[in-house]
């Protein structure tokens, strides 16, 4: 009987050391996430789902952090190496988030609605801005983001092995593409609006040469305001559809080549 029990005791505190390995990179990329990590979810909501998708990323993970645990890896370690490894993934799938609240910023200066529709939230930007992030993040959630979360965990235990710090020429090539792409996504989605802008003005220019005794610009703003309403129902949808096609194709792939 105490032999079965001083077994069950080392199996515990394996598992034990084995969860808390996992959620250090799980709460680490949680903070982060997409929908869930965001500043407007309680952080009790954060710390329950961070202990949610620990159980799920636990099982698949055990096998690869028992043997950085049995090569003899401190469990001190675990703090830098996991959330390090956990930080630069949250890091990433972030960079999402931030294409949307760049393509509603852009969106909202070329229209002039940045400062007369600006959004009082926890993550000061305009409205277009704001309207875009939410439509997306449901969607995410709506598309199963959460699963597709948990296999991102997972797969990166083969990227970034436990118990040792990432690479620096591996986080540095993989996170500068990611910010690249993400950059060249939010210009895509905002490049409607900056064509109409340029549109509106070179045409206001025109007008201003031919009829310099008219306020064009007493005229133009009404104009370029409805202009960009009329713009954001007609493109958000599409825009959101690209967005989101983006977000899975990289969530379905999201180390490449690495």
């Amino acid at each position: 009987m105490i032999g079965a029990l001083d077994q069950l005791a080392a199996f515990g505190q394996t598992w034990l050391a084995v969860a808390f390995a996992v959620f250090l990179r799980v709460g680490a990329a949680m903070a982060l996430f997409p929908a869930f990590g965001e500043r407007s979810v309680p952080e009790r909501v954060r710390l329950v789902l961070a202990l949610a998708f620990t159980l799920v990323v636990a099982p698949a993970a055990e096998p690869q952090v028992s043997v950085a645990l049995a090569a003899g890896t401190r469990p001190v370690a675990f703090l830098f190496t996991e959330t390090l490894a956990g930080f630069a993934i949250g890091a990433v799938i972030r960079l999402f988030v931030h294409v949307l609240q760049i393509a509603g910023a852009m969106a909202a200066q070329s229209t002039s609605l940045a400062q007369l529709f600006g959004g009082q939230n926890s993550d000061p930007q305009p409205a277009m801005g704001h309207v875009l992030l939410v439509g997306g993040l449901a969607l995410a959630v709506m598309f199963g983001l959460h699963i597709r979360l948990a296999e991102v965990l997972i797969l990166s235990y083969d990227i970034f092995p436990p118990g040792a710090l990432p690479g620096a020429g591996l986080l540095s090539s993989w996170g500068l593409a990611r910010v690249a792409e993400a950059f060249a996504l939010a210009f895509t989605l905002a490049a409607p609006f900056v064509v109409a802008a340029l549109v509106y003005n070179v045409a206001l220019g025109v007008i201003n040469r031919a009829m310099p005794q008219l306020m064009v610009a007493f005229v133009g703003a009404p104009a370029i305001t409805a202009g960009g309403l009329i713009l954001l129902v007609l493109t958000a949808p599409l825009a959101l559809d690209l967005w989101t096609e983006a977000l899975m194709r990289f969530l379905a792939n999201p180390f490449g080549g690495y």
